[in-house]
């Protein structure tokens, strides 16, 4: 009876071993998935006016955290007037990244009646440095890097958007 024990008691330790060795596979794969893994957005329309005219972008709404977290990460390409509207539900002073985001970016930060209070032009792609609203805002709107200025988006110009409650 013992001899069974012990061949049980091995087996069990050679079990646990195999788990302990397939532990960090199974959570560098669980990383892997958590990276690819695709969150859905809601996609909404919203209109730049600017002292010349009125520009249209189809945006990709990033309303929850989840979704602020991942925003345009990974994305190889953005089309020209599309983008990512990122809404903090509050104005408040915010800070961006663009840590795995592979494109340059131009950020818009949006005051909560809708006025542009601040442009941040082509962000570096993969940089971890801060970029601050510099003024309280409550959404931002990043599109292409270079965009804003090729379409004369500056401060002062005005988003409508029913999160502002203008559209």
């Amino acid at each position: 009876m013992a001899s069974l024990r012990s061949g049980t008691r091995l087996a069990q330790l050679s079990l646990g071993r195999r788990l302990l060795l397939a532990a960090p596979a199974v959570l560098m794969a669980g990383g892997a998935l958590a990276q690819s893994s695709e969150i859905t957005f809601k996609k909404s329309s919203l209109v730049v006016v600017t002292a010349s005219r009125e520009i249209k972008f189809d945006v990709e709404l990033a309303l929850n955290d989840a979704e602020r977290a991942r925003g345009l990460m990974y994305r190889e390409k953005l089309g020209p007037y599309d983008g990512m509207l990122f809404d903090f539900y509050q104005d408040a002073p915010v800070s961006f990244w663009m840590k795995n985001t592979l494109i340059p970016l131009d950020m818009v930060f949006i005051a909560g009646d809708g006025t542009i209070k601040h442009v941040h032009a082509n962000a570096t792609p993969l940089s971890t440095d801060a970029i601050p609203s510099q003024f309280p805002v409550r959404a931002v709107l990043e599109i292409n890097g270079g965009s804003a200025r090729l379409l004369g988006i500056k401060p002062g110009d005005k988003v409508r958007h029913p999160i502002f409650g203008n559209a």
